[in-house]
């Protein structure tokens, strides 16, 4: 093919993609190269080795030493699962307002019969400990049965202390369940399943565990666990009995994800190599570091609480007349990244910035520098040098 001669299609770009969403992560190699396997008998020896290996390893990221249930299924299936096998239909269940996503939760159990009581917020802080003590306080007839909150709000990048959801919850002296979504913050934030004593915790695999969508996990607390006995929600597909069965000898009752279990295995054991603390440490280093750089910019991050800011994204607000993703094009045109969009009432107001999974300093250094190129191509009001503070904070961290 001679030099002028071009096909249809766009441009090779050089280099790899910054993937900047807040998940999917990028997929580090060595989860890539454990999942490049050829397909086994899932009802044979090699598997079963496998299935023991990662329903035991898998409890250490939950800091748990209850069962792990892994469904092939986004963390959508791991809300339901959550619900239907605790819940009975008509039982009332307390939500909070914190963003997108629990809203959706929200939704999807008004969608299977609950009836939720949905504590207005902002979407710009965390769960209200006090309201959360309030309504249960006034709860006299005890009529709510389970608590659900989101730990990081992915569409926001707030966090919410669940230690102090605990704490609440014992304090008046109720006995409703504590379900607690980590999809976002799992292996990114520190989260004490045990020690907080969540009763059922919902996560996914393609963020903080750094695999592809397609898994997701109920971590199950014993007041849980006995819950579902008299449980009278329908449920076939997401039944825990039906899967802690077959687990206890490393199997399933249906056909597995079996090359996302192989990465499984690998992604934990690059975290268990890392250690749990150093993790969370370098999730703690890179978002301070992103967060100087949005004040050295002169924007205003979203998270209107300091204490309640994420360590796995930032969200950003824009200037008044300015659209998010507009910006967002523009980044992605000229430097290849992909930034998070606002969602739901955010939509074109902010821009997020994932901070998440295997990811290093000079990673963080050159999504930051493409964010900076950015604005200054959009023309979005702006001060330079967040680059030059997200470094010198690396440097002093």
């Amino acid at each position: 093919m001679n030099d002028t001669a071009k096909g249809d299609g766009p441009a090779r770009r050089a280099g790899r993609h910054f993937l900047q969403i807040p998940g999917p992560t990028n997929v580090p190699d060595r989860i890539l190269r454990a999942m490049d396997m050829p397909t086994i008998d899932h009802r044979g020896p090699a598997f079963q080795a496998l299935g023991r290996e990662v329903l035991t390893g898998v409890r250490a990221i939950f800091r748990t030493t209850g069962p792990v249930v892994i469904y092939p299924a986004s963390g959508t299936g791991a809300w339901e699962a959550a619900l239907v096998n605790t819940l009975s239909p008509g039982d009332r269940v307390l939500m909070f307002e914190t963003g997108h996503f629990a809203t959706l939760w929200r939704e999807l159990a008004t969608r299977l019969g609950l009836e939720v009581e949905f504590v207005p917020g902002d979407w710009r802080s965390g769960v209200d400990t006090a309201a959360l003590a309030d309504r249960l306080r006034a709860d006299g007839g005890q009529r709510i049965r389970a608590v659900c909150a989101v730990h990081n709000e992915t569409s926001t990048g707030v966090t919410t202390n669940i230690a102090a959801l605990r704490h609440a919850i014992d304090g008046v002296g109720h006995p409703a369940l504590l379900m607690v979504d980590t999809i976002s913050s799992l292996g990114s934030i520190d989260y004490r399943h045990d020690d907080w004593r969540v009763d059922v915790t919902v996560a996914g695999s393609q963020k903080g565990l750094m695999l592809p969508p397609g898994l997701s996990f109920n971590a199950i607390g014993p007041k849980a666990l006995a819950a579902s006995s008299s449980a009278r929600m329908p449920r076939s597909y997401w039944d825990w009995a039906a899967m802690l069965g077959p687990n206890a000898s490393g199997f399933f009752p249906y056909t597995p994800a079996t090359n996302l279990l192989y990465g499984l295995r690998e992604a934990i054991a690059m975290l268990d190599e890392e250690g749990l603390d150093a993790v969370f440490a370098r999730h703690a280093r890179h978002a301070e570091a992103t967060r100087a750089a949005v004040d050295a910019w002169g924007l205003e991050i979203l998270a209107r609480n300091p204490t309640e800011r994420s360590n796995a994204l930032t969200a950003v607000m824009m200037p008044d007349g300015h659209d998010a993703d507009a910006l967002r094009a523009t980044i992605l045109t000229g430097w290849d990244m992909s930034l998070g969009q606002g969602l739901g009432r955010l939509k074109g107001r902010i821009f997020r910035i994932g901070h998440l999974g295997d990811f290093n300093d000079l990673a963080l250094l050159g999504a930051l520098a493409g964010i900076e190129m950015g604005l200054a191509r959009a023309g979005v009001p702006h001060r330079q040098g967040g680059v030059r503070a997200a470094m010198d904070r690396l440097q002093t961290a």
